[in-house]
Order: structure tokens, then sequence, then C-alpha cells
């Protein structure tokens, strides 16, 4: 997803980056217990993959912490459970991928990175290779998917891909305009690949091409400190739209704390750990 962000500095442009990537909840597994393994992997290597496999979980911000549930952290509010079950009976490799986990809630599911537009035969592409077998060779284990952030571990992080820019603001210098014939304008419009000018030009890459033409002060490209160009690409778990709205959300609930500040009793009540570290009260290495 692109969007533009105006009417803004880059203090706020970069909180946004930041709690899109860090700080907006998603669902990965956390905990795995292998009853059978003799593959060539290690129970620790498998159980890392499993880990960093992006589940799709519309859900997220509704879920509890395990931390802040009543159970043992394996409740329906709190965490989903998956199983998997593989073994090669034949001579060829067999892959085990994504796939082959299987969820106690159909809502969360690994997310599906097949082209079904695609004229290719997908028959192949099963998913996220986690381990492959050989004959004989068997994977059997149960998992536990739980809520998290990417600020305590990436595999949580829903962002594959957040960065801004300032928008470029480009001035033509109209003397050095009108020394130039309409067919060295077409030119100087023709040589713009994203065909972002007509014969009024008004935007991008252009230095180059006013150097080449000996006149280095026909174009000047400015940013503009109020607004950004932001390029979100997500893990496929939720929506880069989503994704967006749910980073809003969050930095909303950050203002609270902070005008809840002066009051620490009531932040604490309404807000927990999150009203401490605003007030840096959290003991965790960041603020040491």
């Amino acid at each position: 997803m692109k969007f533009e962000l105006r009417e803004t500095d880059a203090s706020i442009a970069n909180a946004l980056r930041r709690v899109m990537i860090s700080e907006v909840p998603t669902i990965a597994i956390d905990l795995v217990e292998i009853e059978v393994n003799s593959s060539v992997l290690n129970d620790e290597f498998i159980a890392h993959r499993l880990g960093l496999v992006p589940l799709i979980c519309d859900r997220a911000m509704a879920m509890r912490f395990s931390r802040d549930c009543d159970g043992d952290g394996q409740c329906e509010y709190c965490s989903v459970e998956f199983h998997l079950r593989a073994k090669c009976i034949n001579d060829s490799t067999l892959d085990v991928t994504s796939k082959d986990l299987y969820s106690s809630d159909h809502a969360v599911v690994p997310v599906d990175f097949s082209d079904a537009s695609s004229t290719i035969d997908n028959t192949e592409s099963r998913g996220i290779i986690i381990v492959k077998l050989c004959r004989g060779q068997e994977l059997i284990l149960r998992a536990i998917a739980r809520k998290g952030i990417g600020k305590d571990h990436a595999k949580w992080s829903p962002a594959a891909t957040v960065t801004f820019m300032y928008e470029p603001e480009i001035y033509i210098n109209e003397e050095l305009m009108e020394t130039l014939t309409m067919a060295e304008k077409q030119e100087f419009v023709d040589s713009i690949p994203t065909k972002v000018f007509d014969t009024n030009p008004l935007q991008w890459t252009v230095l180059k091409k006013a150097e080449a033409m000996g006149k280095p002060d026909f174009v000047e490209i400015q940013a503009k400190e109020d607004s950004f160009i932001f390029t979100v690409e997500t893990t496929g778990g939720i929506k880069a739209s989503q994704l967006l709205i749910n980073a809003i959300e969050i930095l909303k609930q950050k203002q609270d704390v902070v005008r809840l500040s002066a009051d620490t009793v009531e932040a604490d009540e309404q807000f927990g750990e999150l009203g401490a570290h605003a007030r840096g009260l959290c003991s965790t290495p960041e603020n040491f």
C-alpha cells in the first residue's frame, strides 16, 4: 500500500512507521511440543522455523496477551492450537510445509503465498517449507500460537517493509524555460520514464536531464517538510490498510497515556504496563 501523510512533521511520520513495525500485535507460534522428530533438523531449529511462519489473524487486537490471561496461556482467548503430523512413506522427498499445520481456529491459518492467477502449475507450491523428510522419517508436533508484538520478537512483526520519504516539490525556472524550443521541451518530457510530466512539467527525477541539456539551474527539487509518501508491505498476516488503522489506534492509546500521566494511579488502572512504560518506570534494558 502507498499513501500520503500530510500536514504533520517527521516525528509523527516516524512514530507511525515504528508502531507499524514493532507495536501492532499479531499471532505467531510461541510454544512447540515435539512428539516425534526423525528429520535431519533438530527440535529447536524446527520450532524456530515454525515461529517465523506468518499467520492470518484479524482478531489479534482483541485477543489477550498470554501474560494477562487467567489460565495457563493456552486458552481460547489468548492462544490458538496447531497440530502437524507428517511421514514419508516412499522414496521421493516429502516437503513438510506451512499448509500441513492444522489449526483449531479456522480463522487463524498460515498465510497462503500461492498465486491463483498464475498460469504455472502450482501443485508443488504448497506453502512455506518447514522441513524435508526422506523415506521413513516422521514429524509429529503440537504448537501454540500466541499474541505478541514485534518489539518482543521479530516473528510478531506484521510489517515486511514500512518506509516513508518527503514528498518532492519541483520548481521550474520560468526564465530558462522560455529559452527552450518546443522540440527541447518535448525531449525533456519524453526523457522521464514515469511520464509524470506533460508539456507543463510539474514533478520528479529531472535533474540529470536538465544537466545534460546544459541548463542545470532549470529544475530545483525541494522536500515538503509537512508531507510524506509511505510505502507499507506486510507479511500477509493482516492487510496493509488494517495495519495502518491498528497503528493509528495504538498511537491514540499512547496519547491517552500521556494525558493521564499526571494521575499515575488512574493511568496504571486504565493502561497497566503501558502507562508505567510511558513514564519510564518499566525496568527494561532499553531504559538503562
